[in-house]
């Protein structure tokens, strides 16, 4: 099967549009030019409508995990400890960066077992500078609850660093409201762009952090992407990667002409229509959740049934030309997962759906067709 007709509903990379793509043939520029000063301020300016803060916005020429060295090696010293919370890869991924840094304090749960607050709040007792923690943890599909910890990095006036990689631009994130002082989103996942590219916003209280940390990162260091922003001509510090910037500014004038109240309802429907199909063919969710968490409204990750494990689930939907994503690290074959980020149409969710039934037909976990794409429909046709 030709590349082309394979439909991609991992979460992240997603499909990218056709006008995307074109933006990106564009001639090059001068990355020291006006031309490239207005794509970059058209750009922040977009992004803080869709971060909802006020803060400095930056975008760095890397991936989301760049963006996520960049918050930590920048405000962490050898001597600084941060609680990290660990429930899916990603947070695991924020403690292994900060371990390089500073003193790590963890707050490990199981992947995809809810937060205790309470144990995040004796933690940040012990006196943390910081606490790292992932919103949507993609891995697992659960959304942590990124407002109560915001409450108790204030309380112990710690600064609190947000994975937002997954929610920012598909979910509701109220980053001023929610106290984040630094938030991090990559291009690929609810922004739907290609990958490459990482967005970060900053606050004045986490820049006062920064001064007298010991070692930073040279290239991803926050406070030359500051003074850079700050030039009459804006830029970057470092060449950027001039075509995905094109890119990025596309798929924002997409998110602003559907407007994020609309986009995020979208996101929401979707991973709806996904759990009630995961019902109807009893197919179990995999994350355990609290008063405190909810399942992601970009990611669904379900437990992969008895009569077939998770990869050779993923295979034989690869096979009928549909790319989902598995479980991973030790959650390998265990589960599956479906995104509905970024550009995603009810259309690619419903043929999906389709060839999941089918797949679960073959290996006897469901008798009939039908059931999923009925329980999704009637989601979709209160929205569509």
């Amino acid at each position: 099967m030709d590349l082309e007709d394979k439909l991609l509903m991992m979460p992240g990379p997603v499909p990218v549009a056709p006008r995307i793509l074109r933006a990106m043939s564009k001639p090059m520029i001068n990355h020291r030019s006006m031309e490239f000063s207005k794509i970059y301020d058209d750009c922040r300016k977009s992004l803080k409508k869709i971060f909802n803060t006020n803060n400095d916005i930056f975008v760095i020429s890397g991936s989301g995990t760049a963006a996520m060295e960049a918050a930590i090696g920048c405000t962490l010293g050898k001597n600084d400890s941060i609680v990290a919370v660990e429930n899916g890869k990603f947070g695991e991924r924020f403690k292994i960066i900060a371990s390089r840094y500073g003193k790590v304090i963890p707050a490990e749960f199981e992947w995809g077992e809810s937060i205790d607050l309470d144990l995040v709040e004796d933690k940040l007792s012990e006196g943390a500078k910081a606490i790292a923690m992932v919103h949507n943890e993609t891995s697992t599909g659960i959304l942590n609850p990124a407002e109560d910890i915001g409450k108790l990095a204030k309380k112990y006036d710690a600064l609190f660093i947000m994975d937002g990689v997954t929610s920012i631009g598909g979910d509701e994130v109220m980053v001023d409201k929610w106290g984040v002082d630094i938030a991090v989103v990559g291009s690929q996942k609810c922004i739907g762009a290609p990958p490459g590219l990482s967005m970060i916003s900053v606050s004045e209280k986490a820049f006062d952090l920064m001064e007298g940390v010991d070692s930073v990162p040279y290239y991803s260091d926050l406070k030359a992407y500051k003074k850079s922003a700050d030039k009459e001509l804006t830029q970057t510090p470092y060449t950027p990667a001039i075509p995905l910037f094109y890119g990025l500014q596309e798929s924002l004038n997409i998110i602003m002409e559907e407007g994020m109240d609309a986009r995020i309802n979208r996101h929401r429907t979707f991973a709806m229509a996904v759990r009630k199909a995961m019902e109807s063919m009893d197919i179990e969710m995999f994350p355990s959740l609290n008063e405190y968490s909810g399942y992601s409204n970009t990611v669904s990750a379900m437990k992969a049934p008895e009569s077939i494990n998770g990869n050779d689930l993923k295979r034989e939907m690869l096979e009928r030309g549909i790319i989902i994503a598995g479980g991973q690290a030790h959650l390998s074959g265990k589960i599956f997962r479906i995104g509905n980020m970024g550009n995603i149409n009810a259309n690619s969710l419903l043929t999906t759906l389709q060839s999941l039934e089918t797949v679960l037909h073959k290996h006897g976990h469901i008798t009939d067709f039908g059931a999923g794409i009925e329980a999704a429909s009637d989601v979709l046709d209160k929205v569509l």
